[in-house]
């Protein structure tokens, strides 16, 4: 079967754990090195992954046996370390957002097709069951002609439970570039790219105050929209509204609704992979739940990272570049139309990821054990 593909991992903040659980037994993948400016974090994060070595950012990147780094990095420093991997000539999969500004996003992609490696980009939950299973009735006809969308994430704001939420409230920072990301990108799985974009935002607060761990109570400065409402004109015609919020407190609005000629969809938080997708038809009495129809089945971060892994000249990643770039713009976008009361048309286009099939989570946990047999395990193209 050859031997696994060899992993780094720079960054080892709150969201790294999620992904080295997925990634640091799965028979793919190899943790081979880990890399953070706090050594001793680096040191204890090693320890607990057989194979792993801890180093520094720059001998990780230029240590020959790591074939993709995983960049887990703050988002102000998506572009300096995804940058230094591909002029490495390593692939980078990157938390979300690529980077916190569109030049240097594009930047990232640009230099990546020069030198031949590929980039791939959270979020991946979009292609677990929810998102997936929404997109396969809406393919497959359940709503008809797909006319419209609503996206809504309202949250008082993450200092409530982050120890260090201080890069939430700085410029890359704010709801769109944080949370926008899940809803945008499942938004494109749905209905494909956005054409056009309008949007208005405010700002209500000067300042949060921390409200978990060491630094509990301590006050710290806004310098973002805190809460940003817009329309998305898509490709195939369809509009979407979105609003994204550290203003609110809880609402009782649908992650996202899809409404068709035929019927309508209530999809589930792109922030999971999984949920109950649910059908309203033309002429119902009642919503229903629908079976799992798409995605892969109990999906956990880092499946996105494996999809690159898998992907060939037939089949390109799920969770790639080109999409991931198309998202920032659209959010970047947004908030310059807020800033400018202007609409504004969007200047790359990104095809609709391949479909997941359903892909049992024995199947895709497994897959490499799979591969030297006579059949593939369902979907895990």
């Amino acid at each position: 079967m050859g031997d696994p593909h060899r992993v780094g991992v720079v960054g080892l903040g709150f969201i790294s754990r999620a992904y080295l659980d997925t990634l640091a037994y799965h028979p793919e993948v190899s943790v081979a090195a880990v890399a953070d400016l706090d050594a001793s974090r680096s040191s204890a994060v090693a320890a607990t992954i057989p194979g792993a070595e801890a180093m520094s950012v720059e001998r990780l990147l230029a240590r020959p046996d790591v074939g993709t780094v995983l960049n887990l990095t703050i988002p102000a420093a998506h572009a300096d370390i995804s940058l230094g991997a591909i002029d490495a000539g390593k692939d980078v999969y990157v938390e979300k957002p690529l980077a916190v500004t569109f030049p240097d996003g594009r930047a990232i992609i640009e230099r990546a097709a020069s030198a031949g490696v590929r980039v791939g980009c959270a979020p991946d939950t979009v292609l677990g069951t929810g998102t997936q299973t929404a997109r396969a009735a809406i393919d497959g006809g359940l709503i008809g002609r797909p006319m419209s969308a609503s996206a809504v994430m309202v949250t008082p704001g993450h200092e409530r439970w982050h120890p260090n939420p201080d890069f939430y409230y700085a410029p890359g920072g704010g709801p769109m570039l944080d949370m926008g990301p899940y809803y945008i990108s499942a938004l494109i799985h749905l209905l494909g790219p956005v054409r056009a974009v309008t949007g208005a935002a405010s700002r209500l607060r000067a300042e949060r105050v921390i409200g978990s761990g060491p630094r509990t109570g301590e006050r710290i400065p806004v310098g973002v929209d805190t809460h940003l409402t817009g329309v998305l004109e898509h490709a195939n015609g369809a509009l979407s509204t979105i609003t994204t919020s550290f203003d609110g407190v809880r609402t009782t609005a649908a992650p996202i609704e899809v409404h068709g000629e035929a019927g309508s969809l209530a999809v589930p938080d792109p922030n999971y992979f999984d949920g109950e997708v649910r059908l309203f038809p033309l002429g119902g009495t009642e919503w229903r739940a629908l079976e799992p129809q798409a995605g892969y089945a109990e999906g956990s971060r880092g499946i996105g990272l494996i999809d690159l892994v898998r992907a060939d000249d037939q089949r390109p990643p799920r969770a790639g570049g080109d999409v991931a770039l198309h998202v920032l713009e659209t959010m970047t976008s947004l908030l310059r139309s807020a800033a400018e009361g202007q609409r504004i048309e969007l200047t790359t286009v990104a095809q609709r990821p391949v479909p997941v099939p359903l892909t049992p989570v024995e199947a895709w946990k497994a897959y490499a054990n799979n591969r030297a047999g006579d059949a593939e395990p369902r979907g895990v193209r």
